[in-house]
């Protein structure tokens, strides 16, 4: 069986369609459970036309990580799907990512091949990458949805559209509520990799998806911002000290790359802020224990950035 989350703020215009390409599944073992950031854009009385649907209303909007965290919390199942209300699965969607998940108790996370909605031509996310500069980024973004066609293993699921193993949560912790949105995909599946899990993406696994429908598109102050902020959290809490002290010089470097390249798009006040924030901020987030029995993950993850940064550049400049 498997539990939907869908996170929920203002979707209105896009819940109908998502919960509607749910049910036209063929593989029908599932609950849904969509947990709503107090959203203000109308009542939600239409979802009880769904069956097999909970709702859950908080008091305010607490952000992807609680609301996400919420639902896993209520899940009873053995996988759990994450999936944004801007969403429309393509069919056999469930059944491709059972089919990987199913094959390693070691997989966390499974990535979908996401499509984008404007263009059905274009790959949207095929599982995503984390570097050595500190800069995550979706592999095959703008590609051909012909491209990306191999099973394999990625640094982190897109939390927009993946399955999880729930008994992972239990053992890893749940994503991270300081962060309320963005990187929190990336941080959990950084940690899955510490403590020995993988990710792996799907290409059978498909579905269309709008994009930042709800934060207001790819760049706004609050996305930029919080991004900014997110991607200070994420080396300070899953590096041990050393690996941290090694990396700083290309963290630093990869900050001021970004704080240009913002600066040049009209929000580099933003990404500024968000910086300084961040390192104001480290004590909201809870660093990872340090175990020498994961020293040959953190090996691994270190040839993972490092291998990464030149695959970014790479696909950045063919």
């Amino acid at each position: 069986m498997i539990t939907i989350v869908i996170p929920n703020y203002n979707g209105n215009n896009y819940l109908r369609k998502c919960l509607d390409s749910i049910y036209v599944q063929k593989y029908t073992d599932y609950q849904i459970i969509i947990i709503d950031n107090a959203s203000t854009d109308g009542d939600y009385q239409w979802l009880k036309g769904y069956k097999d649907v909970i709702f859950k209303q908080l008091d305010k909007n607490y952000g992807f990580s609680r609301a996400v965290n919420e639902g896993i919390r209520l899940a009873k199942s053995e996988y759990v799907l994450l999936l944004n209300n801007d969403t429309e699965l393509c069919e056999g969607f469930l059944e491709a990512l059972l089919d990987v998940i199913i094959k390693d108790p070691k997989i966390f996370g499974v990535s979908s091949k996401m499509i984008q909605y404007q263009d059905k031509g274009l790959i949207d996310d095929a599982g995503d990458e984390y570097t050595v500069v500190g800069w995550g980024y979706k592999r095959g973004d703008g590609n051909s949805i012909e491209d990306f066609k191999k099973e394999e293993r990625v640094f982190s699921a897109c939390a927009g559209a993946a399955l999880y193993r729930k008994e992972v949560f239990d053992k890893i912790g749940y994503f991270d509520e300081a962060f309320f949105a963005y990187m929190e995909d990336i941080d959990i599946s950084y940690r899955a990799n510490i403590y020995g899990y993988k990710n792996m993406y799907a290409p059978q696994a498909k579905v269309y998806h709008i994009g930042s429908a709800t934060s207001g598109g790819r760049y706004n102050s609050f996305k930029i911002k919080l991004s900014a902020r997110n991607n200070v959290y994420v080396p300070y809490k899953n590096m041990p000290l050393l690996q941290l002290i090694i990396n700083m010089p290309c963290l630093l470097l990869g900050y001021m790359v970004k704080q240009r390249v913002f600066a040049s798009k009209g929000f580099g006040k933003e990404y500024k802020e968000g910086l300084i924030e961040g390192f104001k901020t480290l004590s909201k987030v809870k660093k990872i224990p340090f175990r020498f029995r994961n020293i040959p993950n953190y090996c691994y993850i270190e040839w993972l950035l490092i291998r990464n940064i030149f695959k970014y550049i790479v696909t950045k400049f063919k």
